[in-house]
């Protein structure tokens, strides 16, 4: 659990990323800051295309540059400011201080080398370990997250691995170096419900062992609820609102908030009925609307809504949340 009286570990602040189209800029990720304290579980959720996963790879600078772009804000890990290292300094960085799992590990994973050379590639280019050193640490990663016999897979090759078991095997190099964050890109998407159940398990018992903070990157509201202690809900590029995880399921403040927590199936309804639904679509990021983003498609809206862009500012009486909304839920 974080410490918000303790300085944060990461503090993002104004963050603006657009990506050059031929139609023209498309701003990503809007003007966003958040702060992740040490030890720090943060999930941020929302729907496809809402910019979540841009602000994870921003933070490790790994978005395409172009047609990517930082246009503005500070990224500051530990005093230093990712968006003005340079390129090797980056590269230092990476596995050893932040450290990432992407969301498909086929394509993340090198297919013509054996696990054992990439995962000893990672650890030798951070740590000062001869190869066989640095094999019987990679050994002894496969192990803690919980791939059988290690000593036989760590000379196969990623096809040669089920889903999870690659997904381990990328838990397993993120890990290796002992980085002080972990950001955690939808970690178990292209799983099957039981072994998403058994990653997201495997993810958060090594956080705690290694004592790291982690941003989780997902949709899934459920896996949030079950793994993070607060929550970032973003939507079309915007922050709309910033909460522990109790208040945030009990009471959501925002519409939009509470239409993504209404939509997920429960297992003990008296009943069955249909799901609810929130109408209308996204806007296009070429075209936003000069108002709240989420105006067209929320039962709160306004004329006040659809002419000025709502703030995310703190809730009176609450001093660790947030809301982007004129007129949020009691």
């Amino acid at each position: 659990m974080n410490d918000t009286n303790a300085t944060p570990l990461l503090s993002v602040k104004n963050l603006v990323v657009e990506f050059n189209t031929r139609h023209g800029p498309v701003r990503a990720v809007d003007n966003i800051s958040f702060d992740v304290y040490p030890n720090e579980t943060v999930g941020i959720v929302g729907e496809s295309g809402c910019g979540k996963t841009v602000t994870g790879l921003t933070l490790l600078r790994l978005i395409p540059m172009p047609p990517g772009r930082i246009v503005q804000g500070s990224i500051n890990f530990r005093g230093k400011d990712i968006t003005r290292l340079s390129e090797k300094e980056m590269q230092a960085m990476r596995g050893a201080d932040i450290s990432m799992i992407f969301q498909e590990p086929m394509t993340a994973l090198n297919p013509v080398f054996t696990v054992g050379n990439q995962m000893v590639d990672v650890i030798r280019r951070h740590k000062n370990l001869t190869r066989s050193q640095a094999r019987t640490q990679a050994i002894d990663m496969l192990d803690k997250v919980g791939i059988p016999a290690p000593r036989k897979r760590i000379d196969e090759y990623p096809h040669q691995l089920s889903g999870g078991m690659r997904q381990r095997v990328m838990i397993a190099m993120a890990l290796s170096c002992d980085p002080k964050l972990l950001v955690a890109d939808e970690p178990t998407t292209a799983l099957d419900v039981t072994t998403q159940a058994q990653v997201m398990e495997q993810i958060v018992k090594l956080q705690d062992e290694f004592h790291m903070s982690m941003i989780l990157v997902t949709h899934d509201l459920g896996v949030v609820a079950e793994s993070c202690d607060r929550a970032i809900v973003m939507y079309c590029g915007n922050i709309i609102e910033t909460a522990p995880i109790e208040e945030l399921f009990e009471h959501p403040r925002h519409p939009y908030t509470k239409g993504l927590l209404e939509s997920i199936p429960r297992l003990r309804e008296q009943k069955m009925k249909q799901l609810p639904i929130i109408p209308g679509m996204v806007p296009d990021l070429l075209h936003l609307p000069p108002g709240c983003r989420f105006a067209d498609r929320c039962s709160r809206m306004t004329d006040r809504c659809n002419q000025e862009k709502p703030l995310l500012e703190p809730v009176e009486g609450s001093g660790d949340r947030s809301v982007a909304c004129y007129h949020p839920f009691a």
